[in-house]
């Protein structure tokens, strides 16, 4: 599960058929007593393994989850930076174009 902002995918690329939820969404998006969640978030028993750019903010997140019950939650060790590094697939960046005056 990616959780770096849309700028960040873009920028950087992302891990193909990753699931996309931004940190901020994280929580009431996979708690399954939430009115919010997502289809996936059925049970606390689910397992979720998700990353940001270089690990630190998704172990917070992973923590974050364990804490809501869903005991199963994880982090990509090194993020997305680790995976790309290791030459695992990606996808391509989408550098944005700057605008000239």
């Amino acid at each position: 599960m990616d959780i770096r902002p849309d700028w960040q995918r873009a920028a950087e690329g992302s891990i193909p058929g990753a699931l996309l939820i931004e940190r901020n969404h994280l929580e009431w998006r996979l708690d399954s007593t939430s009115d919010a969640r997502i289809p996936a978030a059925t049970d606390h028993d689910m397992a979720v393994v998700v990353f940001c750019s270089e690990g630190y903010t998704a172990s917070l997140a992973a923590a974050a989850l364990q804490d809501l019950g869903l005991h199963r939650a994880t982090d990509l060790v090194g993020g997305f930076q680790a995976w790309r590094a290791a030459g695992l697939p990606t996808t391509g960046a989408q550098l944005a174009r700057r605008i000239q005056a």
